[in-house]
């Protein structure tokens, strides 16, 4: 908003509007320092979502592997166990 100094003066207005422009220049860098800080949280959690599921993924294939070796064991024991009747 205008005042009523920068209504009489164009000194003033362009002296009043340097420094509210500083004023948002200042507050712009505040926002992209945030901006950035946030972008580094936000990797950092993407990396380690990323970890959590490799491990999670690892687990279900060791899970998996170990049942299906259970299965075919007990499937060759099955067989074998008629086999000899």
């Amino acid at each position: 908003m205008a005042t009523e100094i920068e209504k009489k003066s164009l000194e003033a207005h362009v002296e009043l509007c340097a420094e509210r422009y500083e004023q948002l220049d200042k507050r712009l860098i505040g926002v992209e320092t945030r901006m950035e800080k946030i972008e580094g949280h936000m990797v950092d959690i993407k990396e380690a979502i990323e970890q959590s599921n490799n491990g999670q993924s690892k687990q279900l294939i060791a899970i998996g592997t170990t049942i299906i070796g259970v299965l075919i064991t007990a499937i060759v024991a099955l067989v074998i166990h008629l086999a000899q009747k």
